[in-house]
């Protein structure tokens, strides 16, 4: 990718650091201007190496910008790129890396203002920690970053973003911004849901008991409940079919271990572990 005078980056937590410090360390972006609510944070991406400017201004943030990126919650990516698209360079094209990808791009796929245009992206990446001090150049090295376009797309807008996750590390994959929701619900929202009930099922008193391995596997699912609150919100009929579909296996199981059916408690498993074994390390 060619070299970008600057890029703003609109929430630098832990996805939107590791942008402006994958984005710095290549020699992506001459300049990486940060954009957030807190100074405090961004006094912390600034000292990281994640940015070169900061601003809690978002209209002056955009202003000279080539590039935007939205790392809000996704309950914010949509007012935010209205307001992006108001005040950034006529023509600038404007992503996100939100985890629900249809209730955004409806409403942002045409008509933003200036000749503006959005499209979405969402780089699935997980890791320990939130926040900008939990960021990593190398964060989207390997890993999948999801183009969400439609029809009314520009091809040269697709082309752009592809070649920009691209020279993060990550690889491309296309998907309507349908599939992309229909997707995400039982690989990224059912796994949090189970973690979640996990935890919240369990009694207080065996927490000591709990070994490093099990505690770690829950931390990537740990996350911000608000944020979470959100995706689930927005992603809801998807992530209602994954939980019937996964509360139906569970079932299954509870019957056969309720009635000594050790056949078909062991056909489970084996099945279980085939599946597992498929997907690698």
């Amino acid at each position: 990718m060619k070299q970008l005078d600057s890029v703003a980056i609109v929430g630098v937590g832990k996805i939107g650091g590791s942008i402006g410090l994958a984005l710095l360390e290549r020699g992506l972006a001459k300049n990486v201007v940060g954009i957030g609510r807190s100074q405090a944070t961004l006094r912390a991406a600034r000292r990281v190496g994640a940015i070169t400017n900061t601003t809690i201004d978002l209209n002056r943030g955009v202003a000279e910008a080539e590039l935007v990126v939205v790392c809000t919650p996704v309950g914010f990516v949509e007012e935010t790129v209205k307001q992006v698209a108001q005040h950034c360079p006529e023509r600038t094209l404007i992503t996100d890396v939100g985890g629900v990808k249809q209730p955004l791009v409806a409403p942002l796929d045409d008509g933003l203002a200036r000749g503006c245009r959005f499209l979405g992206g969402h780089p699935l990446v997980d890791g320990d920690g939130s926040g900008v001090l939990s960021a990593r150049a190398n964060m989207f090295e390997g890993r999948l970053a999801i183009l969400t376009p439609t029809p009314s797309t520009r091809a040269e807008d697709f082309d752009l973003l592809e070649n920009f996750w691209q020279s993060l590390g990550s690889v491309v994959v296309k998907m309507s911004p349908e599939e992309h929701d229909l997707a995400v619900a039982p690989i990224d929202h059912l796994p949090y849901l189970s973690a979640a009930a996990w935890i919240a099922a369990l009694p207080e008193q065996y927490y000591r008991l709990i070994g490093r391995a099990i505690a770690e596997a829950t931390i990537p699912k740990a996350g911000v409940p608000e944020q979470w609150r959100q995706l689930l919100t927005m992603n809801r009929d998807n992530v209602l079919t994954a939980l019937e579909q996964f509360g139906s296996k569970l079932a299954a199981v509870h019957a056969a271990l309720r009635d000594g059916k050790q056949d078909e408690l062991l056909q489970f498993l084996v099945q279980a572990k085939k599946n597992r074994d498929a997907l690698g390390s």
